[in-house]
């Protein structure tokens, strides 16, 4: 994936597997690809750096607001720190809560087992508790509506790891 163009990258590797596997998930495959090497110059890596830490901030106001979402800025401060910064890199695919969901996806570009139908759950009723009871106006609650609704559809067509055998 080059670092300009992430989204359109993804775009095409989606695109280019078979229909009959996009959501299927072989946990025995080899992973989805090498993390990136750092940045040659130190300029760049500084920007990359500085990107990672205002992509960490954005998902961490994430967990406190429920339009705004926590994974794909956990991703961007992974993909951003992998090129930046080793140390920080390794922190954030090491960490307890965050550590699980950011493998998953580097590796089998899938969510864990169990993710998916609490992050639907959770938008459902953040949302629908703030259409229902946080806003007067029907535009707004509409727009509410239609942005939870597309949140839904696309978790629910996210692909999910199998359950992990209890060790």
């Amino acid at each position: 994936m080059h670092a300009c163009c992430p989204l359109r990258c993804w775009r095409k590797f989606a695109s280019t597997r078979p229909p009959s596997t996009r959501n299927a998930i072989d946990t025995n495959s080899e992973p989805a690809a090498a993390p990136p090497s750092l940045a040659v110059s130190p300029a760049l890596r500084a920007v990359y750096l500085t990107l990672g830490w205002v992509f960490l901030l954005l998902g961490a106001i994430g967990t406190l607001l429920p339009v705004l979402p926590t994974t794909p800025f956990l991703l961007l401060t992974a993909a951003c720190w992998a090129r930046s910064s080793e140390k920080f890199h390794g922190w954030l695919v090491s960490h307890r809560v965050f550590g699980p969901l950011l493998r998953a996806w580097a590796e089998h570009r899938a969510l864990p087992y169990g993710v998916k139908g609490r992050a639907i759950a959770l938008v459902i009723l953040t949302i629908g508790a703030s259409a229902v009871f946080g806003v007067d106006n029907w535009g707004l609650r509409t727009m509410l509506t239609v942005i939870g609704l597309g949140l839904v559809v696309f978790l629910a067509r996210l692909p999910v790891l199998p359950p992990q055998p209890a060790a």
